[in-house]
């Protein structure tokens, strides 16, 4: 298992306009900035009503991941729809796709969420959104599914599942079952501290695994989880607008 502290982040805007840019592959001896169909992950806090005006994506499959405030999005295939801490959006930019985002509320609030950019297994596909509404904001002590490739609320067009789970302090969850051997998993802290086997991660901070072993995770205080799985060997397109490849760039 390999740590990634927040020190391993970069930071980008400043005042009411934060992301924490996670390139997950950079902390390890890799010529790749991803892991897997993983390519980059931001933690954002925006203040409400900034405007992020429309912008393209291209080979991104991004999953707005809320979990404080509310956002409008609206898009070039015609969707006009908010987003909150139970209506989740995964965008499938594919060949050609922009979107605007409006973040709501009231002075003073603020919209906090992850903004997952995972790599397609190839370039060029049609473009298309999807929403669903998971009813809450928390799954108690238990791993709920985001997305995966298949029988998923919401469906990526890789080989990749992500999961989240609130956990209570001092409650224990096992990871769970890998949907094949030799998997690669990324455990990311949303919020809260827990551990993992010998190792505490704080907010912010997330763990690499790269076995099939079974582990235990422990809520230090009540903490927010979000398990990311992917295939290293599935085919994936690592040329992406924001979940490709970055290493040669930097």
């Amino acid at each position: 298992m390999l740590k990634i502290e927040n020190s391993s982040k970069h930071q980008h805007g400043s005042g009411g306009f934060g992301i924490d840019i996670l390139w997950p592959g950079m902390v390890q001896n890799s010529d790749d900035s991803g892991i897997g169909a993983i390519g980059r992950i931001d933690q954002a806090n925006v203040k409400a009503g900034t405007v992020i005006s429309m912008h393209p994506h291209k080979d991104d499959e991004i999953l707005t991941y809320m979990r404080k405030g509310r956002m409008l999005h609206l898009d070039t295939v015609g969707n006009e729809e908010e987003i909150s801490d139970t209506r989740l959006m995964l965008m499938n930019a594919g060949h050609t796709f922009q979107h605007e985002e409006r973040i709501l509320g009231e002075n003073g609030e603020t919209m906090q969420c992850l903004q997952i950019f995972i790599r397609p297994s190839e370039s060029d596909l049609a473009p298309q959104v999807q929403f669903h509404d998971f009813g809450t904001p928390y799954s108690d002590n238990n791993w709920r599914l985001i997305a995966g490739p298949e029988n998923a609320p919401l469906t990526f067009r890789s080989q990749t599942w992500v999961q989240d789970t609130r956990l209570a302090k001092g409650s224990e969850l096992k990871l769970p079952a890998v949907p094949f051997r030799n998997v690669v998993r990324l455990l990311y802290v949303f919020e809260g501290t827990a551990r993992i086997g010998e190792t505490a991660l704080k907010a912010g901070e997330s763990i690499i695994i790269e076995s099939d072993d079974v582990h235990t995770v422990t809520a230090l205080d009540t903490t927010d989880l979000v398990l990311f799985t992917t295939d290293p060997t599935a085919k994936v397109f690592r040329g992406g607008m924001f979940s490709g490849n970055m290493r040669p760039r930097l």
